[in-house]
């Protein structure tokens, strides 16, 4: 499915890791109470962009990281029935180890 897609530049395609459904204390959340997934998967990467002298820069992510985002980053598209996100390099805060 993500081998259909190759980012350009410096974005990368994340497939969001849904949180867990059910509260500690049993608490069933609906869908409109949940919060947007701040966590994923990077599926397919970009080569990279280019710094203000034109000088191609590396990317610092790749395939198979888990990594959290900027809440609202990104643009959402649905391919074979999944919700995934296409964000730039910048709107990744952090790799979780």
């Amino acid at each position: 499915m993500a081998s259909n897609l190759k980012p350009l530049a410096d974005r990368v395609l994340v497939e969001p890791i849904e949180d867990e459904e059910v509260t500690a204390g049993g608490i069933v959340l609906p869908e409109t109470a949940k919060e947007k997934p701040q966590r994923g998967k990077i599926l397919a990467a970009g080569p990279g962009g280019r710094d203000e002298n034109g000088k191609p820069v590396e990317m610092e992510v790749s395939v198979g990281q888990t990594v959290l985002f900027a809440k609202y980053a990104g643009t959402e598209i649905k391919l074979d029935g999944k919700k995934l996100l296409i964000l730039r390099q910048s709107d990744v805060l952090a790799i979780v180890e």
